[in-house]
């Protein structure tokens, strides 16, 4: 019935084109045309209603559809539109596996391409808290990208290959025995490569963090695949292997939430007792006086040959907000404006002199010449 339509409104003949007629060539255009227009007008609809999805209210798998409809690629649509025509049309064997494959083919890309943005979905979910940008995990994003991505590509290309006939197995036992050699070859960035991925995963540091490392000191600029950036106090930038820095002890000055200073001074050993009674809590007040400050402790720690040794600690809440040492400096300026409105004299080292069996015998005064 629709050869005899066709054939009437294009007035198409009967000759055939590889197996099939010019009549089953028309009805699968047709066919194809339609089922790709259905297709993209459903895109359509969802890429521009995909926006009312993104919200967190939304449950997660929800939102994940909406992003994968609306960044699903026009390849799939081939895909689609060939399958269906090949089920219209009768090709040669050779002619249908050709097609087969491509079908296959397009279909493993775009999968690869969902799986990539499914990666990429949760990974901005993991990034994103309570609508803040989570430092630790934006720094190391692209090394776990980078890597996730190879592994996803690599599957992909393995499948595509094994359904064009390819010997997968012959293929994965050669490569087997080149990637030993080259990993014995490109141990030390292979080495470089997997340090990148434990500090993406483990971050004992990020970008902008203040660390030592033995004799270096710098706030970390950028992470890299193979080396971590930092820019030193004098100016200079410190480059260090990613393997190096994880042997190396770390000590990291950003990622607590407070700091701790600790302050000890020296008072005048004949300062009357009440006074140094009253030292403690004067100490606390102009600490306790101070934003994002927190007192801990002031005490009389020890008795020096020439001062009475007092040792307090305090904390800034906030380094970022209050750095320590704009703190310290402030505690310093006020303590000391604060004993010497009250009398309290600072200990200052006493000069001893030396007695006289240290300076050695005295010489007796020369006698006066006899006349």
């Amino acid at each position: 019935m629709w050869h005899r339509l066709i054939h009437e409104l294009f007035g198409v003949s009967e000759t055939q084109i590889l197996g099939n007629s010019l009549v089953d060539w028309v009805g699968a255009a047709v066919l194809v045309g339609l089922i790709w227009s259905v297709l993209l007008l459903l895109r359509k609809i969802v890429s521009s209603r995909y926006l009312r999805f993104t919200g967190a209210e939304h449950p997660t798998a929800v939102r994940l559809l909406a992003y994968l409809v609306g960044h699903t690629k026009h390849l799939l649509f081939i895909a689609i539109a060939l399958y269906a025509a090949e089920e219209f049309l009768t090709f040669p064997p050779r002619i249908h596996l050709i097609s087969t494959n491509i079908v296959v083919i397009l279909l493993l890309v775009q999968v690869g391409i969902w799986a990539g943005r499914t990666l990429q979905f949760y990974l901005e979910i993991r990034n994103t808290r309570n609508g803040v940008s989570d430092l630790q995990l934006t720094s190391s994003l692209d090394i776990i990208k980078f890597v996730s991505m190879v592994l996803v590509w690599s599957l992909v290309s393995l499948v595509a290959l094994d359904n064009l006939g390819v010997n997968i197995t012959a293929l994965l036992a050669g490569l087997g025995v080149g990637g030993v050699a080259v990993a014995l070859a490109l141990q030390n960035v292979l080495g470089d490569l997997f340090a990148s991925l434990a500090i993406a995963l483990d971050k004992p540091f990020v970008v902008g963090d203040t660390l030592v490392l033995d004799t270096y000191t710098g706030k970390v600029e950028r992470i890299g695949i193979k080396t971590t950036r930092l820019r030193a106090d004098s100016g200079e930038q410190i480059v260090l292997s990613n393997a190096e820095l994880l042997k190396s002890r770390i000590r990291n000055f950003s990622s607590g939430e407070e700091r701790r200073a600790v302050l000890s001074f020296g008072i005048d050993p004949a300062t009357p007792v009440e006074q140094l009674r009253k030292i403690p809590g004067m100490v606390e007040r102009i600490v306790r006086a101070e934003p994002h400050s927190r007192f801990d402790r002031c005490h009389l720690k020890s008795f020096g040959d020439w001062s009475l040794q007092y040792e307090t600690a305090f904390f800034t809440r906030d380094p970022v907000a209050r750095p320590l040492l704009d703190m310290q400096q402030a505690v310093n300026l006020a303590l000391l404006s604060e004993l010497r409105a009250r009398g309290i004299r600072l200990a200052v080292p006493a000069q001893r002199s030396l007695p006289a069996a240290e300076t050695g015998p005295v010489a007796p005064a020369p006698a006066a010449p006899r006349g």
